[in-house]
């Protein structure tokens, strides 16, 4: 009786999820040992260990469905989430993808090690069969590890981008009841929205009634950016306080007028000191400068 390919591939991949299962805990002694855990669970190896037989059981139940080159296999759905954090950390301390990968596939070496130790024969088919089957099952978990440690890239990245934002856009209290945002550098969509959150959040916390938005280092103003300006100014009078635009130089001043963009709506001021003199004399404060004194 002839066996199809498709029935021997399977077959070995079930051996291979047997001898996996068999071995698991030595194949989890060493792994705890490769850089890939030793860098990350450096108080407790005990801890390292646990965490490799969690992969060495979802390689098992990916190797005993026969799966062997499916990504989306149920059995590494109990250690992506592990895998992801893992990978996190690793990018959080330096390390890049391209090294991550190179530190996953190093696992196969000590599970070949004792699959090799099985045979009597190494040279028989069984084992170059086994072997292969082995090289495909940990080539899968390289191509997991690396879906997962670009997902954690891209999610740490744009936390990064967004704490770069909100600092990026502090919020100073000048006087009582005064508060202002200095802009500097180009002002896109996702950034003229953390302006104006932190805006709003500014004149909630500090009861501000005048707010200004200097926008001395803005290099270029453009329809889009008055847009936001605008809507700005619009959110923080829904607010109770009176917005001021600062630091319209006279190039942009031309360039406002050239676009047809109307800010007749919108106060402003030439600096930010002009605008802060404007906000304390709405408060009833009177600055004068003080007398020389010899």
């Amino acid at each position: 009786m002839k066996v199809s390919e498709q029935e021997a591939v399977g077959s070995t991949a079930r051996r291979l999820g047997a001898f996996l299962e068999l071995r698991r805990e030595q194949i989890a002694q060493r792994w705890a040992d490769e850089p890939l855990f030793g860098t990350i669970f450096t108080v407790s190896r005990e801890e390292a260990v646990e965490a490799c037989k969690a992969i060495v059981d979802a390689l098992t139940d990916v190797a005993s469905s026969g799966r062997l080159e499916d990504i989306a296999a149920p059995g590494f759905d109990s250690v992506r989430d592990q895998l992801g954090r893992m990978s996190g950390t690793r990018l959080r301390a330096g390390s890049s993808t391209a090294r991550i990968a190179d530190e996953v596939a190093a696992l196969r070496s000590p599970v070949a090690e004792l699959l090799r130790a099985e045979f009597s024969d190494p040279a028989a088919p069984e084992a170059a069969e086994g072997m292969l089957a082995l090289t495909v099952l940990m080539g899968t978990l390289r191509l997991v590890v690396m879906q997962t440690a670009l997902s954690s890239g891209e999610e740490l990245i744009a936390r990064q981008r967004q704490q770069l934002l909100e600092v990026a856009t502090p919020v100073i209290s000048l006087w009582d009841g005064v508060v202002a945002v200095p802009l500097i550098g180009t002002l896109d969509s996702a950034r003229s929205q953390v302006v104006m959150e932190s805006l709003l959040e500014g004149i909630v916390g500090k009861r501000a009634r005048y707010a200004i938005l200097d926008i001395t280092g803005v290099p270029t103003v453009d329809s889009l950016v008055a847009q936001h300006l605008m809507k700005t100014v619009a959110a923080a009078r829904l607010m109770g306080a009176e917005c001021i635009v600062s630091g319209i130089r006279p190039a942009i001043a031309q360039t406002i007028v050239q676009l047809g963009i109307d800010l007749s709506s919108v106060l402003t001021r030439a600096s930010l000191a002009d605008a802060l003199a404007y906000a304390l004399s709405r408060l009833g404060i009177e600055v004068s400068p003080r007398e020389s004194t010899r």
